[in-house]
C-alpha cells in the first residue's frame, strides 16, 4: 500500500511528466522559435549594431548583451508555457478531473510551474549554445547563474498560471506577454546598462523585476551588475513567496475554474 507521500510524488511527477511530453511533443513550435528569434537577436544587436556600439561596461557589447538574451528567453517560455497549458485545461474542462482528485492543490500548481520552468531552462540552454557561435561567454560565478535562472524561471511561471486563472479566453493570455511581459523585458537592462539613463529613469527602471534577474544573471558570468545583486536575490525570492501565496489563494478560492 503506497503511503501518503509516495502518492503526492506519483501525482507531481504524472503532471511534470504530461507538461514536459506537452513541449517536447510539439517542439518545432515550442524550442525551435526562441532559437531562431535568439539568433537573430546575437546578429542584429550583437554583431551589426554591437560593432558600431563598442564596449559596454568594459566588456564587447555582444558580451554584454548575452546573458540578458538568455535570461529574456527564459522567462518568456516559462511564463508562456503555463499560461497556454493550464487555460488550456480549463477551456477543454480537464482541469476538472484535477480538481476532484486527491491532489493537494500546491501539487497542482507545482507541477505546473515545474513544466514551465523546465520548458524555460531547456530554451536557455538552446539559446546559450547558439551564444556560443557568436560570443565565448565566460561563466566567472556558477552558483550565481545557475540559481538565478531557475528562480527567475519559477517566477514567470508563477505568472503564466495566474494569467492563465483570470483569462477567459485565448486572447486574454496575450494581454499580459504583448503589454506587460515585453514592454518590461526590453527595459530590464538586457540591452543596456542603467548608468546610461537620467537619474529619473534609474530610480523607476528599479520597479522592474526584471533588471534584478538580468542583472544578476550577468553577474553569474560577467562578474558585473547594475545593482546589488544580494539585494536582487532577496527581490525574486519576495516575488516568488508572493506569487505562490496568491496562485495559491486564487486555487483555493476556485477564481476562474469553479462557477
Amino acid at each position: 500500500m503506497p503511503t501518503q507521500r509516495q502518492r503526492r510524488w506519483v501525482a507531481f511527477s504524472t503532471l511534470l511528466t504530461r507538461e514536459i511530453r506537452r513541449f517536447l511533443r510539439i517542439w518545432p513550435q515550442t524550442l525551435l522559435p526562441p532559437a531562431i528569434t535568439m539568433t537573430l537577436y546575437f546578429v542584429i544587436f550583437g554583431n551589426l549594431i554591437g560593432s558600431r556600439i563598442g564596449q559596454m561596461s568594459g566588456f564587447n557589447y555582444i558580451d554584454y548583451i548575452a546573458p540578458g538574451i538568455i535570461m529574456m528567453a527564459v522567462i518568456n517560455n516559462a511564463y508562456a508555457n503555463v499560461a497556454s497549458s493550464f487555460f488550456s485545461a480549463k477551456f477543454q474542462n480537464h482541469i476538472e478531473e484535477l480538481l476532484i482528485a486527491p491532489i493537494p492543490n500546491y501539487l497542482i500548481l507545482a507541477g505546473y510551474v515545474a513544466g514551465g520552468a523546465a520548458r524555460g531552462l531547456l530554451v536557455g540552454l538552446i539559446v546559450t549554445v547558439v551564444s556560443l557561435f557568436f560570443t565565448a561567454l565566460p561563466v566567472q560565478h556558477i552558483f550565481m547563474t545557475l540559481s538565478m535562472v531557475i528562480l527567475s524561471a519559477i517566477m514567470f511561471a508563477l505568472g503564466g498560471f495566474i494569467n492563465a486563472i483570470y483569462a477567459k479566453s485565448f486572447d486574454e493570455i496575450a494581454i499580459i506577454p504583448t503589454f506587460i511581459l515585453t514592454p518590461l523585458t526590453y527595459l530590464g537592462g538586457i540591452f543596456y546598462s542603467i548608468d546610461l539613463l537620467p537619474e529619473f529613469w534609474q530610480q523607476a527602471s528599479l520597479f522592474n523585476p526584471i533588471l534584478y534577474m538580468v542583472n544578476a544573471f550577468r553577474y553569474g558570468f560577467l562578474g558585473v551588475s547594475d545593482i546589488p545583486v544580494s539585494f536582487a536575490f532577496s527581490i525574486i525570492i519576495l516575488c516568488i513567496i508572493g506569487l505562490t501565496a496568491f496562485a495559491l489563494y486564487l486555487l483555493n478560492k476556485g477564481t476562474g475554474i469553479r462557477h
